[in-house]
């Protein structure tokens, strides 16, 4: 696989773990800090759906409950 350029690296991006403290931990394993990104917000377990249209949001995942961090590039963060 190549690396990607750190200007092609995502705004943000959102790790979804079963458990909190793999989510928790995700930051220091990818060594996010160093590629510029900061945690927004907290992290908490949550349910995610999908709306397609206009149509009844669907559940993902099975609508199973997973812990969500997100982390955004540090120049974009509050703003």
């Amino acid at each position: 696989m190549s690396e990607k350029r750190k200007d092609q690296e995502p705004e943000r991006i959102t790790v979804l773990a079963r458990e909190f403290l793999p989510a928790a931990m995700e930051y220091h394993r990818r060594h996010m800090g160093e590629k510029g990104y900061e945690l927004e917000g907290r992290i908490v377990p949550r349910r995610f759906q999908l709306i397609d249209g206009m149509g009844e949001p669907k559940d993902l995942l099975n609508g199973e409950v997973y812990y969500a961090a997100t982390f955004v590039k540090k120049e974009t963060a509050g703003g």
